[in-house]
């Protein structure tokens, strides 16, 4: 099935945190306008519950979320990938719209250090929504 809608993968080590975070943010933004996937190149069992605790604060649902490893079918789908500290251990498909987001790794740490890093998530996913969905120009007189 083939459709119009871009696809955006986020890709982070463990597929628990930041990933997710930037998924959730850019489905509930985009209201099914966008393609939104994450992966992990080392997912882990769970979710991180700050990153949750957050997520859910805002109004989201992540409760259907769980890490997922990276496919190459899931990235080579992809119009943009955006890679989230993971490094080396994202491989590269050629032809791929990339965008690293450097951020700290939300990972063992506690609330008022993980909410920042969600709000910068929650920035950049705005942004990217803007970009890949611009609002219709108005209309000149």
């Amino acid at each position: 099935m083939t459709t119009n809608r871009p696809v955006v993968l986020f890709l982070c080590t463990h597929n628990a945190g930041r990933s997710v975070a930037a998924r959730v943010l850019l489905e509930h933004y985009a209201k099914g306008r966008i393609d939104v996937r994450s992966a992990g190149s080392e997912p882990t069992d769970t979710l991180n519950p700050a990153v949750v605790a957050i997520l859910v604060e805002r109004g989201c649902d992540p409760g259907a979320e769980f890490p997922k490893a990276l496919d190459e079918r899931s990235a080579r789908a992809a119009d943009v990938i955006v890679t989230m500290g993971c490094g080396d251990t994202c491989p590269v498909f050629s032809g791929k719209r990339y965008l690293d987001w450097e951020l700290e790794d939300p990972a063992g740490k506690p609330l008022d250090v993980v909410r920042p890093i969600v709000e910068e998530i929650d920035r950049r996913v705005r942004a990217l929504l803007a970009e890949l969905l611009p609002s219709p120009a108005e209309p000149s007189s």
